[in-house]
Order: structure tokens, then C-alpha cells, then sequence
């Protein structure tokens, strides 16, 4: 399989720059994947293709303010760019360091409130940096620390983005993205929801600065894909199990949410704990646990788009597209949503 099967085109100003004007105020482009009848509603009337007995399954990571300005010790202004943090005691963090020179080990960079952060190693790529001076380190980050906006947003991080770039009902601080698809939902909707007889668990899956990384290899069985730390609740397999054995729908709430699921149910049975997710989902890849996807729309080339492929068939998934762009809808993060049944 190949890199290039996965493009389209996309004219740039369809890429969304700022999120709609209330959070159900998207459009949702809905895709039956058993024929490929495409339709159009918006994500205020979302609640509408919810049965009674389905099962909503949302991703509850909060993202952090990842992104932090500093200067080295030496001299020089730094950005350290956190991208996950290291298991164990210290508080050290795999950072990406943009500087005008490469840091070396022991170098140190003086952040806001003079909190420190020294390189301790570099590995794959990436930055070990331990973060000293301050006792809440959270606390500390989420006064020091900006929104890290994805790369295709081309403006600077503003105040509407600490709300819309956050959903309705993030809990777990460690994404250094946003679960997107989730950036719809309000409380009302979640209510009305529940109101049909759907029940709604979480899974919580810390998106990581992988999910921006583009594929550099033609040949898709060459791609290394990123690893991303996740958590299922035991409450959530169990109502998993409840909801198959009755006959229900498990609905994915975000591909963040199916690549933890798809992931935990890898051997067969769906497992909680938690664990790292590194799979690659392309066309031909059999799903175990999620039966419809709430999603934004993604990047030409990228593992995302092939996952949507896969999940209702390449030539269905490209065809969509089409209309999307046809339809003008807005792409990416703070674009709009489609309904995969």
C-alpha cells in the first residue's frame, strides 16, 4: 500500500482558522459506509442518530499549555515544546527545543518564575529536559505555558483558544493535541444524548505531537507509527462487553478514542489498563470494538485519513471528501465533523 493512494486535494482556504461561532454550530457531513449515501445535518442535531442501548465512547484528555518561551543560560531565546512526560519521580519531559543553536546535555534554559529546564539526554530525535523550581508543576505550566495549536492554523495562539481548544469534558492533563471531534460537544448535547438511551464512558488517550507528523516513506509497511499513552477504565470495558451482548452500538467519539479501543482489544478480548497505542490502521484492518465514528476531517496522506479509509473503504472515504470540498466544509481541527455509520 502506498503513500500516494491516500491524497486529494484541498484548497487551502476550506482549512478552518478559528472554530465556529458556538461549538454545535459545525456542520456534520453523515456517511453510511454500507452504501456510501452521504447527507448533511449540523452538530447541534447530532443526538438524532443516537439509538437507545447504543454506547459513546469519549476521549477525556485535557491538553496542556505545552508550549513554553524561555532563554538559555548562556544567551539566546529557547521554545521548549513539551511532548509527553517520562515516567518516574523527577519531572522530567520529551520536549522538542527550537534555539539557535542545538542544546547539549546540561544545557539550561531560565522559564517564567525561574523555574529551570536542563537537558539531560537527547534520544529519537527528541529532548529528556527535567524541569526544576517550582512544587506544582501543572499548576506552574498552566500559567507559564500557550496553547499548542496545530501548524496548519496559521495565527498566533489567542484567547478563544484556551476554551475551544479544550473540550467540554477534559479531565486528564497530558495531551499535547486536541481529541478534535470532541471540540463539538456541549453539555446540552451530551444530555440529549443520554436522554435517548445511550450510555457514555471514557477512555483517556494523551495525544501526542505524533499525530502532526507527516508519513516521509511511499511504501506504508515502512512507517513507524508514534506511541501514545492511554487508559481504558474497567468500567468502560465492562459496559463495552454490556453493549455488544445486547445488540448496541459502540460509537467512537474521535479517532483517539478507536485507536485506544481497536488497541486494547488487539489480542482478541478488549482489556482495560493502561498501556501505549502504536497501531496503524489501513485498509483491510478488521475492527473488533467500534461499530460508528464521530470525526473530524483529516489531512491529506496522513495515518488518520488512511484510518478512516479503512474504516468505510478507501474509494467510499476519497468520494466523501469530494463532496465535502464540493460542499465547501471546513477541514481539520476546528472544522467541521462527519458521522461514519
Amino acid at each position: 500500500m502506498r503513500l500516494s493512494d491516500f491524497d486529494y486535494d484541498l484548497p487551502p482556504e476550506l482549512i478552518a482558522q478559528h472554530p465556529a461561532s458556538r461549538r454545535d454550530a459545525s456542520r456534520l457531513l453523515t456517511l453510511d459506509r454500507s452504501n456510501g449515501a452521504v447527507g448533511e445535518t449540523t452538530v447541534a442535531a447530532i443526538a438524532s442518530r443516537f439509538r437507545a442501548g447504543d454506547l459513546l465512547v469519549l476521549n477525556d484528555t485535557r491538553v496542556i499549555p505545552a508550549r513554553l518561551k524561555g532563554q538559555k543560560e548562556s544567551g539566546g531565546a529557547a521554545e521548549v515544546f513539551l511532548v509527553r512526560r517520562v515516567p518516574g519521580d523527577a519531572e522530567i519531559w520529551s520536549c522538542l527545543i527550537k534555539a539557535s543553536k542545538s542544546p547539549k546535555d546540561g544545557t539550561r534554559i531560565i522559564l517564567p518564575e525561574g523555574v529551570t529546564a536542563t537537558v539531560v539526554s537527547r534520544e529519537e530525535g527528541e529532548w529528556q529536559v527535567l524541569f526544576q523550581g517550582c512544587d506544582d508543576f501543572m499548576c506552574w505550566l498552566e500559567g507559564a505555558g500557550s496553547m499548542p495549536l496545530p501548524p496548519y492554523i496559521k495565527r498566533a495562539p489567542a484567547g478563544e483558544d484556551l476554551e475551544r481548544y479544550q473540550t467540554v469534558f477534559a479531565r486528564e492533563k497530558g495531551a499535547v493535541a486536541a481529541p478534535t471531534a470532541g471540540l463539538h460537544f456541549t453539555p446540552e448535547i451530551l444530555d440529549e444524548i443520554r436522554g435517548r438511551g445511550v450510555e457514555i464512558a471514557p477512555v483517556t488517550l494523551h495525544v501526542g505531537l505524533g499525530t502532526f507528523m507527516p508519513v516521509r516513506v511511499e511504501e506504508l509497511s515502512r512507517h513507524t507509527m508514534h506511541r501514545e499513552l492511554y487508559r481504558i477504565p474497567e468500567a468502560t470495558a465492562r459496559a463495552i462487553r454490556r453493549t455488544r451482548s445486547a445488540g448496541g452500538r459502540v460509537i467512537a467519539l474521535g479517532t483517539t478514542s478507536l485507536r485506544a479501543l481497536e488497541h486494547a482489544a488487539a489480542s482478541g478480548e478488549l482489556a482495560a489498563g493502561e498501556r501505549e497505542a502504536d497501531i496503524f490502521i489501513l485498509p483491510g484492518y478488521r475492527f473488533r470494538v467500534v461499530d460508528a465514528l464521530i470525526t473530524n476531517f483529516h489531512l491529506p496522506k496522513s495515518t488518520l485519513f488512511m484510518l478512516v479509509c479503512a474504516f468505510a473503504g478507501k474509494e467510499v472515504m476519497l468520494d466523501a471528501y469530494r463532496e465535502a470540498v464540493e460542499r465547501r466544509f471546513r477541514f481539520f481541527s476546528y472544522g467541521d465533523a462527519m458521522f461514519i455509520s
